[in-house]
């Protein structure tokens, strides 16, 4: 088998992955009401929409170049801090209501 076969396929595997989380970053940042980001002291709910909505767009048009390259990079970031942050924070606060 062919390396670079063997590289682009997990190269692949890698983009999609990382586009699965930035899409459940993103969908699950709207699902939550803007009020509920106040209180969880995070930032605001149109800022996270941004960010998060913003990496998977361009994560779409630079579809076919590298899942590892600096932009690519601080948006995944970005969708993980939110993943593992922002999201657990605010699921706290609204079971509680």
């Amino acid at each position: 088998m062919n390396v670079f076969a063997v590289e682009g396929y997990f190269s692949l595997l890698v983009e999609v992955i990382l586009l699965g989380v930035k899409i459940y970053a993103f969908v699950n940042c709207l699902m939550f009401s803007k009020e509920a980001y106040v209180p969880a002291n995070k930032l605001t709910k149109p800022a996270w929409a941004i960010i998060l909505g913003l990496g998977l767009v361009l994560q779409v048009l630079m579809a076919g170049s590298s899942p590892i390259n600096l932009i690519n990079l601080a948006f995944t970031i970005a969708a993980f801090v939110y993943l593992a942050d922002v999201r657990p924070a605010l699921a706290s606060l609204t079971r509680r209501r």
